[in-house]
């Protein structure tokens, strides 16, 4: 009985380390983000009953691009990850998996979810996943070992996926399309600001070029953070103005936009890692509340 619970138990730490692993590989939060923006899209764009078998392939399928991107990146900046804390533990640097498995798993599973989603719900979506495939591994990945200005590309590939939910529901590229992208877009510059503030001393012994490692004082830094908070409060307005949504979700992005815009200048005065911190936070805090307003208040 003692040897048969010594190796149930055995068995169970091995099933959650194979879980852990696979989790840290896909980066299982990250996805988890372009699964919930993905649905967003999807269900603002969705006209009438909501079509539950379409909303299930587009999210499986995005899930796979997702997925297999996130290992791909982790492929390519291994030796990187390596040397900074909070990435050293991840499956390649720690030894966990190889660089062969990851490239094979990586590469079949975005292979897989592309071709699932033309096939499964059309190919103007498939060809927006490749795109944000594309731009995140080979353009955003190798710049940000060149210059600062990789966040604000970075933005780009993170902000496609509540297009490409927008797409499979309507499949048209439209202004109401775009305007989910342009939230997105802006709402991360501030939060990757943050991120990079507090982790710049371990950013710039990676050998990555983040604003806050090229900017003493903090200056440019300040400003990028202020600014898109600015913008994203303006372009938090269009689902409104493009009649997507009521007045309730109207009050809610401009009282959480205000207030994503005070953290950012609080932050841009006081260039301390306590303000880092509270704008971190402010910007997890703003999304989540964001995506409720713009699904409950839906009008069409």
């Amino acid at each position: 009985m003692k040897l048969s619970a010594e190796a149930c138990n055995s068995s169970a730490i091995a099933e959650k380390s194979r879980t852990s692993v696979l989790a840290d590989l896909v980066k299982a939060r990250l996805t988890a983000l372009v699964l919930l923006t993905t649905f967003v899209g999807f269900f603002l764009g969705e006209q009438g009953p909501v079509n539950f078998l379409l909303m299930f392939h587009v999210l499986f399928g995005t899930g796979l691009v997702a997925s297999g991107a996130a290992a791909l990146n982790q492929l390519l900046e291994r030796d990187f990850d390596a040397r900074m804390r909070r990435t050293a533990g991840r499956p390649l640097p720690s030894g966990r998996l190889q660089p062969a498995t990851v490239a094979i798993f990586g590469g079949v599973t975005s292979v897989l979810g592309l071709v699932y989603l033309a096939v499964a719900v059309n190919l103007l979506t498939s060809v927006v996943g490749a795109v944000t495939s594309i731009s995140y591994l080979f353009i955003y990945t190798p710049l940000k070992r060149m210059t600062w200005l990789n966040t604000l590309v970075g933005a780009i590939p993170g902000a496609l996926p509540p297009l490409m939910g927008w797409t499979a529901a309507r499949n048209e590229l439209s202004g109401q399309g775009w305007a989910l992208f342009a939230i997105l877009a802006f709402w991360q510059i501030p939060h990757f600001m943050a991120i990079a503030w507090l982790y710049r001393e371990e950013y710039a012994k990676a050998g990555f070029v983040m604003l806050p490692n090229i900017d003493p004082n903090g200056s440019r830094t300040a400003h990028q953070s202020v600014s898109n908070t600015l913008a994203l409060l303006l372009a938090s307005l269009c689902p409104f103005a493009f009649g997507l949504n009521g007045r309730f979700y109207l009050a809610m992005a401009m009282v959480l936009g205000a207030g994503y815009f005070w953290f950012a200048v609080r932050f841009a005065r006081q260039l301390t890692i306590q303000r880092a911190r509270q704008l971190f936070l402010a910007s997890i805090i703003y999304l989540p509340l964001l995506i409720v307003a713009l699904v409950g208040n839906k009008l069409k």
